[in-house]
């Protein structure tokens, strides 16, 4: 029994606020690819937008710039190993889902692969920005689906308790990560 439930896209910003490694997935022309990203942000509320690194020398790139769109998959703790194979290795010279030991599933309204068993999905189609793109690597793009496992994001918020395996991973460097930990209230 599936427990992705839609998130609706006033609240997607919440999947990225914490601050998430994310795997980024992409295709084009019968090719698709996954890389691991450390640098994922919110923009903004309506329409939602997300802010993405991606270097010019990858593959996902390649494939994101020649369709347009990709999505962003926030993995598990017990996705850490493939996170770091699918940040090793180049998608031009190998499958990287088959590499990783990550599956695609499909997406509900772009092309590009989601990765199965991720807490959190994003589909996005990228808002062009030439400048932003050459100059900095920087891609925005509005967010046009979201996607949350209930049994760790639910209401507009993430509740990773009793969970372990999808607490979110926090690269450090190196191949090494923290992964969400407890939540604490501000409120009094």
């Amino acid at each position: 029994m599936s427990t992705l439930q839609a998130v609706p896209l006033d609240k997607a910003y919440r999947l990225l606020n914490h601050g998430p490694t994310v795997l980024v997935s992409s295709a084009h022309d019968g090719h698709h690819n996954v890389m691991a990203a450390a640098w994922a942000m919110p923009l903004d509320f309506d329409p939602p937008k997300i802010l993405v690194v991606i270097d010019k020398a990858t593959h996902t790139r390649k494939l994101m710039e020649a369709s347009g769109e990709f999505a962003l998959n926030v993995p598990g703790r017990d996705q850490a190993h493939a996170v770091v194979a699918a940040g090793s290795a180049s998608g031009a010279d190998c499958d990287k889902f088959a590499a990783s030991g990550l599956q695609p599933m499909p997406a509900q309204r772009i092309g590009a692969p989601l990765v199965a068993g991720c807490s959190a999905y994003l589909e996005c189609r990228i808002i062009q920005e030439p400048h932003n793109q050459q100059q900095y690597d920087l891609f925005i793009a509005e967010v046009v689906a979201a996607q949350a496992d209930s049994r760790v994001f639910s209401d507009g918020r993430w509740h990773f308790d009793g969970h372990d395996d999808l607490r979110s991973l926090h690269h450090v460097a190196g191949g090494a990560f923290f992964v969400s930990g407890e939540m604490v209230s501000g409120q009094p």
